[in-house]
């Protein structure tokens, strides 16, 4: 048991990060659909090229997702429209008119014209009032019907179901009149006095009221109904029945028989026993992934293998991607999985990570959701060539146009894609699916969030991106702004450095703008004493002159420690304060050293004073910037700066840092080594610039 418990405690961190791996695998089965899975793909268009396929069971054949949305189209275009006759209405319109015509007729008995007998008068009155009545009774013998919109074109024979009471008959919608009609109706009474005619037919429009209403309610459980009558089978076939025969080419029809039988089969009921194996089978494919994941993350990517919190990052990451798949799938509609932005997880890997992984992290990721997607083989193409094509085309995330045509072009490869898979199943342009065009081209737009994402991914992991180093490396920067105030030349040289550095990453491969940030912030520990670093003294005022060789070194020495604690203090990343603490490395300060056994020649052996705290630079970009750093500030002070100098100085301070194992750690070459003197060179010929000598004729 003690000999256990030690091995645990040496060995916790790579029993830790198996056992985030055995977590990912335990989620992955529990996120798979526990049922059958059928064994053969279906591709329609193409020979079968198993053997003959014989029914075990009897199933029913379903109809076409084509013929039942047509069916479906087609009830829901000749659906019968439910109306209520509203007695009430009829009442309350008659009321209005009797109130506004008497009104209208009391105020005509009194205007009655000079040159018409009372006698005349009072038939005139009359003849309006008869003729306003029978007019409003013509109306509303048919009735006044709602115009829903439905209504529209429809020819005079069209049958509605209109409701009187507990009774509902079938009725043509030219057994009504419309508002409209009625209006024409109402325009066309006869009146010999123009003034009277226009009043009269105002106050008719006004008092009429539509009393045959659209029951919304009933028309759509009635459409509701039909739509569930629909026959979604075509036929059933017999235990024992020959479904395909081998080399039988599978056309729609097979193609409808093979996928209902594929349905039946994956439905139907299977025994405890059968659980466990599919729950084992399961276990086996998701535990293979992960452990490709594992061995690729392990021999490829040892930096990563080694931070557990990145490690959590891309696991996590997969894990939501199966889980929204998963999610999609208890909809009735399975298309509905092309809705999920699966290329947003190769985006998010390469805000952080390289090309390759990306890619790695995708694969795995699609394969796995090929397991619970249904027709596997089509749903895993589409995403790969999505996925690729969306690392691929974009190279730098931070510029937003850059994320919208990658966006554009995932759009474009979805649709191609689909399109070619349609063309070879259906063997026919018509019948497309275009639902699922509508699902891609959603999840195509969803891959802009990848923005947001990001920055969630930053604060919850600690991780930097792109965007981050791109805004770090702004000199609008608070703290580049208070360099560039207090310690010019430092901010100068911080300049220069990263120009350098840029440049050698570039060549050799690594990441750009990590090392630019980094080299902007490498020296910000100097804000504390700037007068004592050469590149800000002013001509005659060293103030090392006051100070002993031991505590001058310890200033020098010292703004390596200040310049993680400030950048700490102002939330820098911790991969830019690397190149803070890595500068330098545990090299020793020679300048100080050498004055100091001059003077004390019994304390050669305390170096310990002189030398930086370290660490040694860890990676490709730290250990250019060590370099960078010292090649710079050295060619500042050259008496002679030339081509011979200049090369000479480069080969000098590299090769010591190399003889000193400053680069040991870093993952770095002899031959990209090699390549950097080069740029430097060249880089600080033009820095100063300096001309070649061409030799004379």
């Amino acid at each position: 048991m003690k000999k256990l418990m030690e091995i645990i405690r040496n060995q916790h961190h790579a029993i830790y990060r198996i056992f985030l791996f055995i977590i990912a695998i335990c989620l992955g089965v529990y996120l798979m659909p526990k049922k059958k899975s059928f064994e053969y793909e279906l591709i329609q268009g193409k020979p079968w090229p198993h053997e003959n396929l014989i029914s075990d069971m009897e199933f029913s054949i379903l109809k076409s997702d084509v013929a039942i949305s047509a069916e479906e189209a087609n009830v829901k275009n000749n659906a019968k429209q439910f109306y209520d006759f509203r007695e009430d209405l009829k009442l309350e319109s008659k009321k209005n008119l009797d109130y506004e015509l008497s009104r209208f007729l009391e105020a005509k008995k009194e205007d009655k014209p000079s040159l018409r007998s009372a006698k005349e008068h009072g038939n005139y009155i009359r003849r309006l009032e008869q003729k306003s009545y029978n007019l409003w009774n013509k109306i509303y013998s048919k009735g006044l019907i709602e115009n829903n919109g439905k209504i529209e074109g429809k020819p005079a024979n069209y049958l509605i179901k209109v409701a009187y009471g507990n009774d509902v008959k079938r009725k043509y919608l030219n057994d009504f009149y419309t508002i409209g009609q009625a209006s024409e109706l109402i325009r066309s009474l006869d009146v010999k006095d123009e003034s009277d005619q226009k009043e009269l037919v105002d106050l008719l429009i006004e008092s009429i009221e539509k009393n045959v209403l659209f029951d919304s309610y009933a028309t759509s459980e009635n459409q509701t109904t039909q739509l569930n009558d629909i026959v979604r089978f075509s036929g059933v076939v017999e235990v024992g029945e020959l479904i395909i025969s081998k080399g039988e080419v599978v056309n729609s029809d097979k193609f409808l028989k093979l996928r209902s039988y594929k349905i039946e089969y994956e439905d139907k009921q299977i025994s405890q026993r059968s659980n466990r194996f599919i729950i084992a089978g399961q276990l086996i494919l998701v535990s293979l992934c992960f452990l490709i994941l594992f061995l690729f993350i392990k021999k490829n990517r040892i930096k990563i293998f080694r931070d557990v919190s990145a490690l959590r990052f891309l696991l996590l990451n997969i894990i939501l991607i199966l889980v929204l798949a998963r999610f999609t799938q208890i909809f009735p509609n399975k298309s509905l999985i092309y809705v999920v932005p699966f290329c947003v997880l190769p985006l998010i890997i390469r805000s952080f990570y390289d090309v390759r992984l990306a890619l790695f992290v995708h694969t795995v990721a699609i394969v796995l959701v090929g397991l619970l997607a249904p027709d596997p083989f089509h749903f895993v193409f589409i995403q790969l060539m999505a996925g690729i094509l969306a690392v691929l085309t974009i190279e730098n995330l931070y510029k937003r146009s850059d994320l919208f045509v990658s966006a554009a072009k995932i759009a474009g490869i979805y649709f191609l894609t689909f399109l070619g898979i349609s063309l070879i199943t259906k063997g026919d342009l018509g019948g497309q699916d275009y639902l699922v065009y509508g699902f891609l081209l959603i999840s195509a737009f969803l891959t802009l969030f990848t923005y947001p994402l990001v920055y969630v991914f930053e604060k919850i992991f600690g991780l930097v991106s792109d965007i981050s180093l791109l805004e770090l490396s702004d000199t609008n920067h608070p703290l580049l702004k208070e360099l560039a105030e207090k310690a010019p030349g430092t901010f100068q040289h911080s300049l220069q450095v990263s120009n350098l550095a840029e440049r050698a990453v570039m060549e050799v491969g690594g990441n750009v703008l990590l090392v630019r940030a980094g080299a902007l912030y490498h020296d910000i520990g100097k804000l504390e004493s700037p007068l004592y670093f050469i590149e800000n003294q002013m001509a005659g005022m060293n103030p090392h002159d006051e100070l002993s060789f031991d505590e001058s070194a310890r200033i020098i020495i010292g703004h390596v420690i200040k310049g993680v604690e400030k950048a700490k203090k102002h939330n820098l990343p911790d991969q830019v304060i690397d190149f803070i603490r890595t500068h330098h490395g545990d090299s020793m300060v020679q300048y100080f050293y050498r004055q100091y056994i001059k003077k004390f020649p019994d304390k050669i052996n305390e170096t310990d004073l002189f030398c930086y705290p370290g660490p040694k630079p860890f990676s490709k970009e730290t250990a250019v910037l060590m370099m960078a750093d010292a090649v710079e500030a050295a060619s500042r002070s050259l008496p002679e700066k030339n081509m011979n100098s200049i090369s000479e100085l480069v080969g000098r301070l590299i090769d010591g840092q190399m003889s000193s194992g400053q680069f040991d750690n870093a993952s770095i070459t002899l031959k990209e080594i090699s390549i950097i003197k080069k740029i430097f060179i060249k880089k600080l010929i033009n820095i100063h610039h300096l001309r070649i000598e061409y030799p004379s004729a």
